[in-house]
C-alpha cells in the first residue's frame, strides 16, 4: 500500500491555505487561491500533484458538504419567494448558452453528420456548477440575499434541464434512453422531496427540541442523512448528487440545532474536503499542444460560455424587473461550469458525440469560469463605503456575525 496519499493531502492543504492567503491580501475572494493551487502544482504547473481515484472520491463528498452547508443556510421562504424569477432565469440560462455553444461549433465542426455534435457542445455551456459560487457569497455574506437565493433556485432548475437536454441528445444519438422515464423519475424525486421535506423537517425538528444527547450526535445523523439523500438522488432517480445534498439541508434549514450542525459542517468541510475539492479541479487541468483552429476555438468557447450566462440569465432578472445590479450579480452567478461541465463532456466524448481534441478546450473554459467567477462575483457586489472582512474560518466568521451580512470597515 502507498502512502503518498499522505503527502498529496498535505500538500492541497498547505498549498490551498497560502494561496487562499494571498488572494485575500489582495481582496480577493480565498476559493481563488485554493483554485490556483491545484492549477500550480497539478499537470498544467509544476506537476507535483496527479488526480487520482482517492482525491476524486474526497473531492466529491467535499462538494457534497458544500451544498449541504447551501441548503442549511437558505430560507425556504425567501426562496419560495423568487421561484417564478429562477424559473426565467433557469430557462433563459439555458437557451442562450445551447444556441452560443451551437453557432461557435458550428464554425470549427462542418460536414455532414455534424449537427448532433454541435448541439452537444451547447449542452456542455448550458450546465451551472454553482458549488464555486455558494462558497464565494459565503465569504461575502450573501447567500442569503434575493440575488443568491434566486441563483440558488435557477442552479437547481438548471440541473433538472441540463439533464433532460443531456439525455435528449444522448437519445438521439443512441436510440435507446427512455426520455420519458428520465422526466418521470425527475418530477418522482422532487416530489418525494416535498413530501418528506414537510414531515421529516417538522420530526426532526421536534426531536431536536425534546431530545437529550448530546447535541454532536444531531450533526453526525445530520451529515449521514445528507449522504443518503444525495446517493438516492444520483442512483435511483437519475438527479445529482449535490442537489439531493442541498434538499437535504433545505429540509434541516430553521430546526432548533440548525446553527450549530451548520457550524460543525462548515468545520468538516473547511479543514479537510472542500480545500481537496476546489484542488481536484486544477488538477485536471493538462494543456496539450494545439492547433490554431483549436486555440481560436477555445478562445470563442470561452467567451461565449462566460457572455451567454450573464446574457441569458440577466435578461431573466430583467423580465421580472430586477434591478440591473441584480441582473447583473445573478448572471455572473451562474458562469462557473466546475465538474457538471467535464461530466457531461466525458460522457459526449465516450458516445461520440464529441471530438477528442475539443475535449481540451472544454477544459480550458471550465478552468476560467470557474477562476472567473468568483471575482468577478468580488466586483458586482462590491458595496461603496463597506469593505468586506472575509474570515479565514467560516466558523469564526458566523460566531461574529451570526447574521451573515457584511460588516461595515471604517478606513
Amino acid at each position: 500500500m502507498s502512502y503518498y496519499f499522505l503527502l498529496d493531502i498535505a500538500l492541497i492543504l498547505l498549498s490551498t491555505k497560502l494561496l487562499g492567503l494571498f488572494t485575500r491580501q489582495i481582496a480577493m475572494p480565498q476559493v481563488v487561491g485554493a483554485l490556483l493551487a491545484g492549477l500550480v502544482l497539478g499537470p498544467a504547473g509544476f506537476n507535483v500533484l496527479h488526480e487520482t481515484d482517492f482525491l476524486v472520491q474526497v473531492s466529491e463528498v467535499g462538494v457534497i458538504i458544500l451544498m449541504f452547508s447551501a441548503g442549511l443556510e437558505t430560507d425556504i421562504s425567501e426562496l419560495k419567494k423568487t421561484g417564478v424569477a429562477s424559473f426565467l432565469v433557469a430557462i433563459l440560462g439555458v437557451i442562450i448558452p445551447l444556441i452560443g455553444g451551437f453557432v461557435v461549433a458550428s464554425m470549427f465542426n462542418t460536414g455532414t453528420d455534424t449537427m448532433l455534435q454541435n448541439v452537444f457542445i451547447g449542452v456542455i455551456l448550458t450546465a451551472t456548477s454553482v458549488s464555486i459560487t455558494v462558497e464565494t457569497l459565503k465569504e461575502l455574506g450573501k447567500l442569503s440575499s434575493r440575488s443568491g437565493n434566486i441563483i440558488l433556485g435557477a442552479a437547481l432548475i438548471d440541473d433538472v434541464l441540463g439533464i433532460i437536454a443531456l439525455t435528449v441528445v444522448m437519445g438521439m444519438a443512441q436510440g435507446d434512453v427512455d426520455l420519458l422515464m428520465v422526466i418521470v423519475k425527475i418530477v418522482a424525486f422532487f416530489a418525494m422531496s416535498g413530501v418528506i421535506g414537510y414531515f421529516f423537517h417538522k420530526q426532526f425538528d421536534k426531536w431536536m427540541r425534546k431530545s437529550h444527547i448530546d447535541r454532536r450526535r444531531f450533526s453526525i445523523i445530520a451529515f449521514a442523512f445528507c449522504l443518503i439523500y444525495a446517493f438516492i438522488a444520483e442512483e435511483v432517480f437519475g438527479v445529482a448528487d449535490i442537489t439531493g445534498a442541498f434538499v437535504a439541508g433545505l429540509m434541516i434549514a430553521k430546526t432548533a440545532r440548525c446553527t450549530y450542525v451548520t457550524h460543525r459542517t462548515d468545520t468538516l468541510g473547511y479543514m479537510f474536503f472542500t480545500p481537496v475539492f476546489f484542488a481536484s479541479i486544477g488538477l485536471k487541468a493538462v494543456i496539450p499542444a494545439m492547433s490554431s483552429e483549436i486555440i481560436w476555438f477555445s478562445i470563442l468557447i470561452v467567451v461565449v460560455s462566460i457572455l451567454s450566462k450573464v446574457i441569458g440569465c440577466g435578461l431573466g432578472a430583467k423580465i421580472c424587473k430586477l434591478p440591473n445590479i441584480s441582473a447583473l450579480r445573478i448572471g455572473v452567478g451562474m458562469i462557473c461550469r466546475g465538474e457538471v461541465a467535464l461530466i457531461i463532456a466525458t460522457k459526449g466524448v465516450s458516445a461520440g458525440l464529441m471530438k477528442e481534441e475539443f475535449f481540451t478546450p472544454i477544459i480550458l473554459m471550465v478552468i476560467i469560469t470557474t477562476i472567473v467567477t468568483p471575482i468577478l462575483l468580488k466586483i458586482v457586489y462590491k458595496d461603496r463605503g463597506h469593505t468586506t472582512v472575509y474570515a479565514e474560518d467560516p466558523l469564526a466568521e458566523r460566531l461574529k456575525n451570526k447574521d451573515h451580512c457584511e460588516i461595515p470597515v471604517v478606513d
